[in-house]
């Protein structure tokens, strides 16, 4: 039923012929290969850089405390281990846009001509987010969390000895986590502008969505402390609460366009 449901966005043109289901799993198929292919060829561009991403990955590290600047490898394995874990998150960052693309061609081949002009600019202003996202959690949030770790292991007598397991494991999946976070504008008002949900909806069940809003941040935040988790839930809120009005006034522009 759910690859029915999404293959109901692919609905072609009148004047075309609509293909058998066996036909748009084979689509499928096709698509699954282009993502995976495309994000091969990004994760060994990114492994032959893993020096580099080690030394980028460890600075919010560095500018806590120099003491804690030394990770511990515990694992005879960890250094192959890490760098294709750093490869395979830096790989989704920089294919991004072309998997978003290849996503977009396959639910949506049947988009009218002013449509697919628009195509191009959408997925640049989702990476646009996506990246914001990123670096907003490097930059910012990231430093404050760890350093809120740190003084708390502190505080409790005991010395930060933190293994590059955990770290990267951390530092990973916090910062693509809070970048996949930003994508939640472009997710929202594509549904709007596909007519699955509408301001009134969106304002109605305003309650039920911050529920789900930190569920969701309790799947991707790395760790279960509740500051790690209010950290990631308030900005995709304000995000949710910022769609709800951009969905008001997408509603309030074609309601007096079909007017004129």
């Amino acid at each position: 039923m759910a690859l029915r449901d999404i293959f109901r966005f692919r609905e072609l043109p009148e004047s075309e012929t609509s293909k058998p289901f066996l036909e748009h799993l084979e689509d499928l198929r096709w698509m699954i290969v282009k993502m995976a292919i495309t994000l091969v060829i990004a994760m060994i561009f990114c492994f032959a850089f893993r020096s580099t991403l080690v030394r980028v990955m460890q600075v919010p590290l560095h500018d806590i405390d120099q003491k804690i600047g030394a990770l511990r490898a515990l694992g005879i394995t960890d250094s192959i281990v890490i760098s294709f874990h750093l490869a395979f998150y830096a790989g989704i960052v920089i294919s991004f846009p072309l998997l978003l693309y290849f996503a977009a061609e396959f639910v949506l081949p049947a988009l009218t001509a002013v449509e697919k002009r628009f195509l191009f600019p959408a997925i640049g202003v989702s990476f646009a987010l996506f990246l914001l996202g990123v670096l907003v959690c490097y930059f910012w949030l990231l430093p404050k969390t760890i350093l809120f770790f740190f003084r708390d292991t502190q505080s409790l007598g005991w010395t930060p000895t933190w293994t590059v397991q955990q770290y990267y494991s951390f530092v990973t999946r916090f910062t693509i986590g809070f970048g996949l976070a930003f994508e939640l504008p472009v997710v929202v008002l594509a549904l709007v502008r596909f007519g699955l949900v509408t301001y009134r909806f969106m304002a109605r069940t305003r309650p039920y969505a911050i529920v789900l809003i930190f569920i969701l941040a309790t799947i991707i935040t790395p760790t279960p402390d509740v500051i790690t988790l209010v950290a990631m839930g308030l900005p995709m809120c304000l995000l949710y609460e910022s769609c709800i009005w951009i969905a008001w006034l997408m509603e309030r522009r074609a309601r007096s366009t079909s007017s004129i």
